[in-house]
């Protein structure tokens, strides 16, 4: 049976204002209870390291902000970033970790296969990693969507009361950097992979203030990106 989801088209923002709109995503999902692929851009050069992580070196004109989502640094210089969020009662939320991992990446992986080339998806067989410092387009992890020796798409979760956060990042190189048709194919592979229909996504203006005060009072603070402890549920 096809499935009803929303798609969110989104334009570039800030770091902080991406992460606060993903939280918030997730904070309301379970009560719109439907699922969400949200496809969005960055309106500077920014790298991002997943939560447990050590603050890493800033790259000189790059701004930097933590994740609510594991993964590796992720420098979102040349890639297309993009957000599925799922609401508890879904059937994604019955699986466990790694076999959401597989689904969704079946999606990433026939949208990158329209480009012509042969991917699949990466075994459990790899080495041991630090994740304090691993780096995602270099350290490929379990079902990552990898091919003729590159990482092409990887991504991280976070799973609440309120549902799955699912943070993925592709590389544009797969799609010869043209950014629009990668995202056409995106929206595609999810489309004819899960047999879903989507409607447009359309955010609130009290949505957005309240992301944005999220984005000014979290996500952009040195309280959140640069904790050195064991982070709690913050």
């Amino acid at each position: 049976m096809t499935q009803e989801w929303l798609l969110w088209l989104d334009e570039a923002h800030s770091p902080w204002l991406n992460m606060a709109i993903d939280e918030l995503l997730l904070k309301y999902s379970a009560e719109n209870n439907i699922p969400v692929l949200r496809i969005y851009a960055w309106n500077c050069p920014t790298v991002s390291f997943g939560y447990v992580q050590h603050y890493p070196s800033k790259p000189q004109d790059y701004s930097i902000v933590r994740r609510m989502t594991g993964g590796g640094i992720v420098d979102h210089g040349n890639d297309l970033t993009y957000t599925v969020v799922i609401p508890p009662a879904h059937q994604i939320c019955a699986m466990n970790r790694i076999e959401s991992y597989h689904i969704l990446h079946q999606a990433v992986k026939r949208a990158l296969e329209y480009f012509g080339i042969t991917v699949t998806l990466a075994t459990d067989d790899s080495p041991p990693v630090d994740r304090a410092t691993m780096q995602c387009f270099i350290t490929p992890t379990r079902y990552d969507v990898i091919g003729d020796g590159e990482k092409y798409a990887g991504s991280a979760q976070r799973r609440t009361r309120n549902g799955i956060l699912h943070q993925g990042s592709i590389s544009q190189s797969a799609a010869n950097n043209d950014n629009n048709l990668l995202r056409e194919q995106l929206v595609s592979g999810f489309e004819t992979e899960l047999d879903i229909k989507f409607s447009q996504y359309k955010a609130t203006s009290a949505f957005l203030a309240e992301a944005q005060s999220l984005a000014d009072n979290k996500y952009s603070s040195e309280a959140w990106n640069k904790f050195k402890e064991s982070p709690d549920d913050r």
